[in-house]
C-alpha cells in the first residue's frame, strides 16, 4: 500500500526549533508580529480586546467601508451574482460587472483601459512584470537587458519586490531626488528603455511625490512613468481622481496603479493605462493569469464607490480639513511632520520599544494607533502611524491630539 510519505514527529520538532528560535530574535528585538482580533462596529470604531477604541490605524479615508449605498450594492450583487467568480478572469471569471467596473475605473483615471487584480500587491506584480517582459523594437543590443527600472527609495515594498523579481538591472534614487534620477537618465544607454517607478503619497511618511517635477523630467528625458496612486485616490483630485488629475500631470503618465482597498472601502487593485498596455496585462501579468478574480460584488463595488466619490465630494473635503488641522496642532507641539494635508501622519518615535510603549499608552486612552517597526520603516524609524478619515469627529480629534501630547510631546 503505497501514500503520502510519512513526517516524523522529530522532523517537525526539528524545524519547529528553528522557527521558534527566529521568533525569539524577533521577540529580543521587539520585532515580533502577531494577529489581533479586531471587530469593526462603523467606519472609526472597533472593538479589541473587550473594550471599544476609535481606529485610527485605517486606510478608510473616506469611510466608504460602511456606507449605506455600498453596502447595497454588495448584498445585491451578492443574491445575483455569488460571492465568488470561481475562475480567473480569462476563463469565465470576467462577469458584465466586472467589464463596467473596468469602464468605470478607466473613465475614472482618464485612461483607455484598466484590469482588476485580486490586491494592489498583485497589481503592482503583474504591471511591473509585464514592462520588464518588453523589448524596444529597436533594440538589438545583447550586451545589457533591455529594460532598466529607477525607482524611489521609499516605495512601497510590493514594488520594490516586483522590481527585484524581474532579475533586471535596478537603480534606486534618494526619495524626491530629481537631480539623481536625471543623472540616471543620462547615463542610461541609448535604446535601453527606462521605467520610473514613484507614488502620489507615499504610505508610511504620508508626504508627496515631486509629481510636477517628474512630469517635468519627462518632457526632455524619456522614460515610461509608472505611479502608484495608492493613497492618493479617493482623497484628491476632482471626484477623487487622485493627486496626479489635482497637479495637472495626469497625461503624462503611462501606468498609474490604485488600489479598492483604501479610500473606495472595498478590497482588491487595478492597473490603468493605455488599451495596448492592458492587453499586454492580460497576457504577460502572471499576478492576473493565474489568479481567480475578484468577486463581482467587489467589481460592482468599484462602480458604486466612483459613484459615491461624485456625489458626496464633502468626504474628500472633510478628512483634508481634518488633516490640516491635525497636523498644524501637532506641530504646534513640537512634533515633526512633513508638509502637506494626506491623512498619514507619521510620529516618528525612533526605537521599536518607544513605538511599541506609546501604542500602549494610546490605546489605554481608547485609541487605536499601531507601532509601525522595521522593516517596514528603516532603522531607528520606527513610529505611530495615525491615519484620519472623514468620519472621525472634532471630539475625537481632540483626543488624539491631547493624547499624544501626554505620550511623546
Amino acid at each position: 500500500m503505497t501514500g503520502i510519505p510519512h513526517c516524523s514527529a522529530m522532523s517537525f520538532s526539528l524545524f519547529d526549533d528553528l522557527f521558534r528560535t527566529e521568533l525569539g530574535r524577533l521577540a529580543s528585538a521587539n520585532l515580533l508580529r502577531s494577529l489581533r482580533v479586531v471587530t469593526p462596529s462603523d467606519a472609526v470604531h472597533v472593538e479589541l480586546d473587550g473594550g471599544r477604541f476609535v481606529n485610527f490605524s485605517s486606510n478608510n479615508y473616506l469611510g466608504l467601508t460602511h456606507h449605506p449605498r455600498l453596502r447595497d450594492t454588495v448584498a445585491r450583487v451578492a443574491s445575483t451574482h455569488g460571492v465568488g467568480t470561481g475562475a480567473a478572469g480569462l476563463i469565465t471569471g470576467h462577469t458584465d460587472l466586472h467589464a463596467m467596473a473596468v469602464q468605470d475605473l478607466a473613465r475614472w483615471k482618464a485612461t483607455e483601459s484598466a484590469v482588476l487584480f485580486p490586491s494592489g500587491f498583485q497589481a503592482n506584480l503583474g504591471a511591473i512584470g509585464a514592462l520588464a517582459s518588453l523589448t524596444p523594437a529597436e533594440s538589438d543590443r545583447t550586451d545589457s537587458p533591455a529594460v532598466r527600472f529607477l525607482v524611489d527609495k521609499l516605495l512601497h515594498a510590493s514594488l520594490l519586490d516586483a522590481v527585484r523579481a524581474t532579475q533586471l538591472p535596478f537603480r534606486v534614487f534618494p526619495h524626491n531626488h530629481l537631480e539623481k534620477l536625471d543623472r540616471l537618465l543620462d547615463d542610461a544607454p541609448k535604446d535601453q528603455l527606462q521605467v520610473v517607478v514613484t507614488e502620489s503619497i507615499y504610505s508610511m511618511d504620508g508626504d508627496r511625490g515631486d509629481l510636477v517635477g517628474l512630469a517635468d523630467l519627462k518632457k526632455s528625458k524619456p522614460f515610461v512613468w509608472v505611479v502608484d496612486e495608492a493613497h492618493g485616490s479617493g482623497v484628491y483630485g476632482p471626484d477623487g481622481r487622485g493627486l496626479c488629475a489635482e497637479l495637472g500631470v495626469q497625461q503624462q503618465v503611462d501606468v498609474t496603479i490604485v488600489t479598492l482597498s483604501k479610500a473606495l472601502g472595498l478590497s482588491g487593485g487595478a492597473v490603468c493605462g493605455s488599451r495596448a498596455f492592458c492587453d499586454l496585462l492580460l497576457n504577460k501579468a502572471r499576478p492576473y493569469i493565474y489568479s481567480t478574480s475578484v468577486p463581482a460584488t467587489v467589481a460592482a463595488g468599484a462602480s458604486e464607490a466612483i459613484r459615491i466619490l461624485r456625489d458626496e465630494p464633502y468626504r474628500q473635503a472633510r478628512v483634508r480639513h481634518l488633516a490640516r488641522v491635525t497636523r498644524g496642532r501637532l506641530s504646534a507641539l513640537g512634533l515633526s511632520l512633513p508638509p502637506g494635508d494626506s491623512p498619514i501622519l507619521p510620529i516618528v518615535v525612533g526605537a521599536p520599544e518607544r513605538a511599541l510603549e506609546a501604542a500602549d499608552r494610546l490605546k489605554e486612552a481608547g485609541l487605536l494607533v499601531l507601532a509601525i517597526r522595521p522593516p517596514t520603516v528603516a532603522p531607528n524609524a520606527s513610529r505611530l502611524r495615525v491615519t484620519l478619515s472623514c468620519e472621525h469627529s472634532d471630539a475625537e480629534i481632540d483626543a488624539l491630539v491631547d493624547a499624544l501630547k501626554a505620550t511623546v510631546g
